[in-house]
């Protein structure tokens, strides 16, 4: 540890952490979870627990007077066999709300997945310290942003000043749902996943529980909204259950009423945005699942490519085409009675000249060009003059 600092260790407490809905004691510290346990216990899915416990949206917040902050921490990073090597999660520094350093680490544990076979290998590794230092002098608003896509232990926490839990700014708390492009995908960093840069233009205190793999509309996740405080809720359904090809339109229609309906038990008055899915050509009109191209995986590349037949929405199953259809009915249907139930057809975010000049690299995933027009976007059309989480609402 350098010298010219005289350091002072705080204990990483759910008073300086946010953005997660629970905190896990381990053996080496806390575990930021963005599920509670109790939905944890209700499916044993190794995706969802993987996708769940990596902190998108989670950041310490405190504020101090210090010029250097160190951060002990122990990832789980992700190999995939046959892929090219992952980069290491990225840890952004933000003073006053303003992106001021970037960090990665090396070390800790290893997560080896097999693509082809669905099998999971875990190795342990050592822990490591992001370090941040040349901050501003005097006292600031600081937060660092956990990375998006990898699981993260904290371990201790020190800063060269005494530090004190950021004060409630009175902003309001935005609870986002979504797939993988919500979690983050592709995206630059933690603060540049499009929830986060939409929050940061909205003026709000971002959860974000977009779940890579893991938005099929499970009861689980519908009672952590339910339960978790919230200004704005907004949820983005569809692409996950065409990736997983999990249900047919008999079984859809009902679970969207039985998801919002839960939802609205804990928020019966909030504003509620139902986003459909973006654009993604290789399922507007074909159903799932999704498959790696084992073409581009012989070349050690990861593309994905749609495995069902067009022919087959005749009988039920889910294109993009039809869920966001089935999404505006529903909506529609709703806000007769449910004057704070809003739509916004996912192409509004990105669409078919966005794809034209932005195309999605693995054929599903935004880069990180797209995280931030989509981000741009949506501030504009939800937060906006005139939009569902305006003040005064639509």
């Amino acid at each position: 540890m350098p010298t010219q600092h005289h350091w002072i260790t705080t204990p990483v407490t759910a008073a300086i952490v946010r953005g997660a809905l629970e905190l896990e004691q381990t053996a080496h510290g806390l575990l930021p979870h963005r599920l509670p346990a109790r939905a944890r216990a209700q499916c044993a899915d190794g995706q969802l627990a993987m996708a769940e416990a990596q902190p998108s949206g989670v950041r310490l917040a405190f504020r101090t007077r210090a010029t250097a902050v160190e951060l002990d921490t122990l990832p789980t990073k992700r190999v995939y066999l046959g892929v090219p090597p992952r980069p290491d999660g990225v840890y952004d520094l933000l003073v006053d709300g303003r992106l001021t350093g970037q960090a990665t680490v090396a070390g800790g544990n290893t997560l080896t997945i097999d693509m082809a076979t669905g099998s999971a290998e875990h190795q342990a590794g050592p822990p490591s310290t992001v370090r941040f230092t040349g901050l501003p002098g005097g006292e600031k608003h600081v937060e660092i942003w956990l990375p998006h896509n990898e699981r993260t232990e904290l371990l201790a926490l020190r800063t060269d000043a005494p530090i004190e839990p950021a004060p409630d700014r009175g902003s309001k708390v935005w609870l986002h749902h979504g797939s993988s492009i919500s979690h983050g995908s592709d995206a630059a960093s933690p603060s540049t996943t499009w929830p986060a840069l939409a929050a940061g233009l909205g003026g709000v205190e971002l959860i974000n529980l977009g779940l890579g793999g893991s938005a099929l509309l499970d009861p689980f996740t519908a009672r952590a909204l339910r339960d978790t405080p919230a200004d704005l809720i907004s949820v983005k359904i569809g692409i996950n259950l065409v990736n997983a090809d999990l249900m047919r339109l008999r079984a859809f229609t009902p679970a969207v009423h039985g998801f919002l309906d839960t939802v609205r038990e804990g928020h019966p008055d909030t504003p509620l945005l139902v986003v459909s899915p973006i654009l993604c050509p290789i399922h507007e009109d074909t159903p799932g699942p999704s498959l790696p191209d084992p073409a581009a995986l012989s070349a050690g590349q990861l593309r994905f490519r749609a495995a069902g037949d067009p022919a087959e929405r005749a009988s039920g199953k889910l294109s993009l085409g039809v869920i966001r259809d089935e999404l505006a009915r529903i909506v529609a249907q709703r806000s007769a009675e449910d004057p704070q139930l809003h739509h916004l057809d996912g192409r509004e975010l990105y669409g078919q000249a966005d794809f034209a000049e932005l195309p999605l690299p693995d054929e599903l995933h935004p880069d990180a060009a797209t995280h931030r027009r989509m981000g741009e976007r949506f501030a504009e059309l939800a937060f906006g003059g005139g939009g569902p989480f305006a003040e005064g609402g639509a």
